[in-house]
């Protein structure tokens, strides 16, 4: 057996792993050492936070049995994509496969934000009312799907090395929940640390209820993106512990924290501007 073939067999197991393994770490740190106090039951979210993550899962293995690194696999076997092209060093290879789709992810992100349909899928991983390790993986379907989609599309263009796109899923897998887990970190470390990796306090800025602190802070793994094209925020105006987290148009439970609810909010109400265009701070608004 070849190191391909050894990927593609042992993929979900290893994507699994570090999910379950990271899952564990965050909620233990969440446990003993909170950044803020939770203003939601705990049990109603995770459980409806948790079950979208299982209903998401379902659907990509159905419709994406062979996922992201079978796709890499075809896309090697046809010859498809600048890799499969040029010959570079493998790990030139797989380093700048991991780059491109990283920011590849940068791109997305601010595109769900800046197109009203797709911000009306995104609006459900905005509309959670508490930030924890659970919000990291709460998406619409809809944005799961669309995501994929789009991954499928950057991997044949690029052709990366099988083990890239693996080292891509576990990453961006693991720095989700990281950098979405409700954890305190000294402030000097998290200085140093978010100048490699987007970290909890940085992302938190990201899902601020106020307009201009929810369109910054976009990227989900490396933070140099954001500093690059001026989506850098360092600190929320009213401070980690008394920021308002989520969305001003959806503050009931019943939207925020059911599934059904949940699954509901791409089709309630009217987005009349881009979300992207709010970048300026203005007084609260009464909703």
């Amino acid at each position: 057996m070849n190191w391909n073939e050894f990927i593609l067999e042992q993929e979900l197991p290893i994507r699994l792993g570090f999910f379950f393994g990271i899952f564990a770490v965050m909620a233990l740190w969440e446990l003993f050492a909170p950044r803020r106090a939770l203003g939601v039951s705990k049990a109603v979210r995770w459980a409806n936070n948790l079950g979208l993550v299982a209903l998401n899962s379902f659907l990509l293995r159905i419709l994406f049995p062979a996922a992201a690194v079978g796709m890499a696999a075809f896309a090697n076997q046809q010859g498809w994509g600048l890799f499969n092209y040029i010959e570079a060093p493998f790990l030139l290879a797989v380093v700048a496969s991991v780059l491109v789709m990283d920011f590849t992810i940068y791109l997305q992100h601010v595109m769900v934000h800046a197109v009203p349909v797709l911000w009306r899928l995104h609006r459900v991983h905005h509309a959670d009312l508490d930030f924890d390790v659970t919000t990291g993986a709460r998406f619409h379907p809809l944005e799961i799907i669309l995501s994929m989609l789009i991954k499928f599309a950057v991997i044949l263009l690029l052709g990366p090395p099988l083990v890239a796109v693996l080292i891509f899923e576990v990453i961006l897998n693991a720095t989700s929940m990281f950098n979405h887990s409700n954890i305190r970190i000294p402030v000097a470390i998290d200085a140093l640390l978010r100048l490699i990796v987007v970290t909890p306090d940085m992302h938190r800025v990201h899902h601020s209820v106020e307009d201009d602190e929810t369109n910054s802070n976009f990227g989900f793994n490396l933070p140099w993106w954001d500093r690059l094209f001026g989506t850098y925020r360092s600190q929320p105006r009213a401070g980690h512990r008394q920021m308002t987290i989520g969305i001003r148009t959806f503050r009931q439970t019943r939207w925020c924290s059911w599934l059904p609810g949940m699954l509901a909010i791409p089709f309630v109400g009217k987005i009349s501007d881009y979300a992207i265009n709010r970048r300026q701070w203005s007084e609260p608004r009464e909703h």
